[in-house]
């Protein structure tokens, strides 16, 4: 293993096989913000600093991804909270520890209700989701695929753009 810095302040674990990973902690609602900038950055960061393919939709699914777990660990978890953004066969597993020992649920199906549907939008689009306990409160993973592209427009940026 490797730890590298990144001159902004993240650290990069770097393993054999191309396995790069991020962390990093959370105590604030101002940071759920600053968890999708970080997912943003690693996204970019995998395809500009690895040469790895990853799709403008898979893109956008972390940030979802990323802004609903780490929303709902603030909204329902006391104390601090910690983001891993790691690149595992081919996805980016998004894991979001809180302190809160209690699993999150997805509600009934109800068209009437406002809010309270981004558990049912995270396991719709990621290829797996799990929750673990931990000694103190638990761990939630959802994997989304880096090169999926529902709509077929994958982007390789390592090729010149078009004239």
């Amino acid at each position: 293993m490797d730890l590298a810095e990144d001159g902004g302040g993240q650290q990069w674990l770097r393993h054999a096989l191309e396995s790069v990973s991020v962390s990093v902690a959370f105590t604030g609602d101002e940071e759920i913000a600053e968890a999708r900038d970080v997912a943003r950055t690693f996204l970019t960061d995998l395809q500009v600093k690895h040469d790895m393919l990853v799709s403008p939709r898979s893109k956008g699914v972390v940030e979802l991804v990323v802004s609903e777990l780490v929303t709902n660990s603030r909204k329902y978890a006391p104390g601090p909270g910690l983001l891993t953004l790691e690149v595992n066969d081919g996805a980016v597993e998004v894991t979001v520890w809180d302190s809160e020992p209690q699993p999150p649920t997805v509600q009934a199906a109800d068209p009437s209700r406002i809010g309270q549907h981004g558990l049912e939008i995270v396991l719709a689009l990621c290829r797996s989701f799990e929750v673990h306990r931990e000694p103190v409160g638990k761990r939630v993973v959802a994997a989304i695929v880096l090169a999926d592209d529902a709509v077929g427009d994958m982007v390789d940026p390592r090729a010149a753009p078009p004239e």
